[in-house]
């Protein structure tokens, strides 16, 4: 059974985006692109909620006509173009980008159903209002959180939604030269508020 992993930079006190909705905060360099693409290599589907489908669908295509893009880059929109790719979204009526599945209604059942199937894992890239939908359902079975060495003070924080307590298990652990300490974590136990 494929696993649903969450991929998300967060800041020290866990926010996922600033107060502005930004990420210019995260340290973004060739060693966390080398570990984007070790992440990479462990996914059949990407899985994404509607701002960043829609962010990555008008950006990554126009990246394969673009003759100074980077190896990196051209080698992600490459890999992007083909992959199955799986949107979340209750208020799009179609996903016009190549080989894209919109997942509209039943989000735990069709969720479930594709962890079913064979292959490598299923991973939500950001997504922070679709990781929260996903986690609040019990699907997320492991985060990788790269925790960037800053403070933002305030912003958009990946665990909302009257979450109690949750014990994750540590898994693994890097500290990147830029700071950033790439973390694998699963799930121990989680409690709502009533």
């Amino acid at each position: 059974m494929r696993k649903l992993v969450l991929f998300m930079h967060v800041s020290l006190d866990g926010y996922a985006l600033d107060s502005n909705g930004g990420l210019d905060w995260i340290p973004y360099n060739e060693e966390l692109e080398n570990y984007a693409e070790e992440v990479v290599a462990e996914v059949d589907s990407p899985v994404y909620g509607r701002t960043t489908y829609q962010m990555m669908e008008s950006y990554w295509p126009s990246v394969l006509d673009d003759p100074n893009a980077s190896r990196h880059a051209m080698e992600h929109a490459k890999w992007l173009q083909d992959v199955k790719k799986i949107v979340i979204s209750g208020t799009m009526d179609k996903a016009k980008w190549n080989n894209t599945l919109l997942v509209k209604d039943k989000v735990a059942e069709e969720i479930k159903a594709l962890k079913e199937q064979p292959g490598k894992n299923l991973v939500i890239f950001g997504s922070s209002g679709a990781a929260n939908t996903l986690f609040e359902l019990s699907l997320i079975d492991e985060y990788l959180l790269t925790i960037c060495p800053v403070i933002l003070g305030s912003g958009k924080s990946i665990f909302g939604g009257g979450v109690e307590k949750i014990r994750l298990k540590l898994l693994s652990s890097r500290t990147l030269k830029s700071g950033i300490i790439a973390t694998r974590y699963e799930m121990e136990k989680i409690s709502f508020e009533k």
